[in-house]
């Protein structure tokens, strides 16, 4: 009797593009760091830098706006929580936990979304998990203490933290929110429309956080230092803008579309690793022994953790993986000994 397999190959094929495009949306949200870095070392402050990263997304994207202008009346709540939560929740959170603990703490406990996406999972929507789902997830956050090197700058603040771990509810909320009308076929919200209001709302709402009427908009005419080499400032912060925010938030939603939010999650844990190495390449930061070993963790739990869960869609039990962003949040992981928040 013959065995059909077409459609074991179709879903072998949407997850091999799904997980394509998860990794890219990784390596897109983690080279933030290494073009704002330069830019908050030529003046200009964080929040301004996180303004105009998101301001400047939702000014490119603002046609996609006008085009899905319907979502506002379909979809306003989606569209509120996506640019609330998943944009201007975790950079405010993000920041306003770095202000309290260290910054390699304040990562740490940001990159907890895979533990809450799977707590989510199991006890919201009372979905099974595969034990390999948890396994990968451990290795994650293991592999992420290595990589932020969280025992050098241990210090512990409880509305730092609860700052951190707000950061990293919202952080998962972005993989929720992405998946929201996957399944509901021509009638699902389009991810172009979602994201763009969403850059939108998290834009003003970020204006009143940043108050970017303060800034020295000088400085974006001017150069800024990387690693020795000048560069103008508005090619580092066209790059934040156009790879480092609108490609990573598109194609971080596609993925998420194509995957599940678990999977892509979990890839998106590969930020960090991306950050670090990036920095180490470009900015000429030093990676030590624990954080090689911590980037090799982070790849073992993310290939633990998606192979173990089947193609969107199957009634079998879900792995569950975990988020970002910095992906989202777009935070930055540099060299061992000077870590400076780009947002």
């Amino acid at each position: 009797m013959p065995v059909h397999t077409t459609g074991v190959n179709d879903g072998g094929r949407r997850r091999g593009a799904g997980l394509g495009i998860a990794l890219l949306s990784a390596v897109a949200f983690g080279g933030s760091g290494v073009a704002a870095k330069p830019l908050i070392e030529a003046g200009l402050h964080p929040l301004h830098v996180v303004w105009l990263r998101v301001a400047g997304a939702a000014l490119v994207m603002l046609p996609l706006a006008w085009r899905h202008r319907d979502l506002l009346v379909r979809r306003p709540a989606l569209l509120a929580g996506f640019g609330l939560l998943a944009v201007a929740g975790v950079q405010a959170l993000y920041f306003a936990s770095i202000s309290r603990i260290p910054v390699g703490v304040a990562l740490l406990v940001e990159y907890l979304g895979p533990a809450l996406l799977l707590g989510y999972i199991r006890f919201v929507q009372r979905r099974p998990v595969t034990r390999a789902a948890a396994v990968g997830v451990v290795l994650a956050v293991g592999g992420l203490a290595c990589v932020v090197e969280v025992w050098s700058g241990l210090g512990f603040d409880a509305l730092g933290l609860l700052f951190a771990f707000g950061a990293a509810c919202c952080q998962a909320c972005y993989f929720v929110l992405s998946d929201q009308g996957s399944d509901a076929g021509d009638a699902a919200p389009d991810p172009l429309g979602v994201i763009a209001y969403g850059l939108l709302i998290g834009a003003l709402a970020l204006t009143v956080i940043s108050r970017p009427w303060n800034m020295d908009w000088s400085l974006l005419a001017g150069t800024a230092d990387l690693d020795g080499r000048p560069v103008a400032a508005y090619l580092l912060l066209g790059w934040v803008v156009l790879i480092a925010t609108v490609l990573a938030y598109l194609t971080g939603v596609l993925s998420v579309r194509r995957l599940s939010p678990q999977v892509a999650g979990v890839v998106a844990c590969l930020e960090a690793v991306v950050a670090t190495v990036l920095a180490w390449v470009l900015l000429g930061e030093q990676l030590s022994a624990p954080q090689i070993v911590g980037g090799c963790l982070v790849m073992v739990g993310a290939f633990i953790a998606q192979s173990a869960t089947p193609v969107k869609g199957s009634s079998a039990p879900v792995a569950a993986g975990g988020p970002v962003p910095a992906g989202p949040a777009a935070a930055p992981v540099l060299g061992t000994a000077d870590r400076e928040p780009t947002g």
